[in-house]
């Protein structure tokens, strides 16, 4: 395997986590089978982001669309956070992992709600890296919503213009940098409603894996594609 340039790495790395249903499925398992797996992929994941010292993590783990699956397995789901914020808490201590929530947080049951915030309050001092989980996330919704807080604020007198920066303060993701590399897992050529501001000049790098499979291997030579691809963020290259 080619060296990873690390000079070149992006600041911000955005994953949609697909293909844990059709894991389970190609081995006549049951999805919660490729749900449980796909966490052992994140605990990976999350380790070799900040061996390389990417400042900053953004994984999209359950969509606002995702509260319409059968009530069994959006259980299961639920469950699988309650364990991952457990299991994970001691190693975000240890490694200076900052942990974030994306989305709407009171979509979910009270005790988890609490939980959330928990671990994002013991962790709230840590600088490594930041570690943003989508949850229950829309990226229109999210948009909307800051509209309606800009209107808000523009009411009272607290802004009197809008520009693509003072926007940006009104997102989930206010103060992060955009990401430089978004990653989509099992091969589907779609953003899935993910990060729609976000995005809007981030190189977008699609590999068949599943998400489950997507170990050490698949995420190097995604960070080194993504070290050989030139940036030009709408401009012409010159000569």
């Amino acid at each position: 395997m080619p060296s990873l340039d690390v000079n070149k790495l992006p600041a911000h790395v955005a994953i949609i986590m697909d293909g844990n249903g059709r894991w389970a499925r190609k081995r006549g398992l049951k999805r919660a089978e490729g749900h449980l797996v796909g966490i052992e992929s994140v605990r990976e994941i999350v380790t070799i982001t900040r061996e390389l010292n990417i400042p900053y993590l953004t994984l999209y783990a359950f969509s606002k669309e995702n509260w319409s699956r059968p009530r069994s397995e959006v259980k299961t789901l639920l469950e699988f956070l309650d364990f991952f914020l457990d299991k994970e808490l001691p190693m975000m201590l240890e490694k200076g992992i900052r942990f974030n929530m994306l989305g709407d947080k009171k979509d979910f049951p009270g005790a988890l709600q609490a939980k959330l915030d928990g671990v994002m309050a013991r962790t709230a001092r840590n600088k490594k890296l930041h570690l943003n989980i989508a949850l229950s996330y829309s990226g229109r919704k999210e948009i909307i919503s800051a509209v309606e807080r800009i209107a808000d604020d523009i009411r009272s007198g607290a802004i009197k213009k809008i520009d693509e920066k003072s926007f940006g303060k009104y997102l989930y993701t206010k103060g992060m940098p955009d990401p430089d590399l978004l990653i989509r897992t099992s091969g589907e050529m779609r953003l899935s409603n993910f990060l729609l501001w976000q995005v809007a000049y981030t190189e977008i790098y699609v590999t068949d894996v599943l998400w489950p499979d997507f170990r050490r291997k698949a995420y190097i030579e995604a960070l080194q594609d993504f070290t050989r691809r030139e940036r030009r963020f709408g401009k012409v290259k010159e000569g």
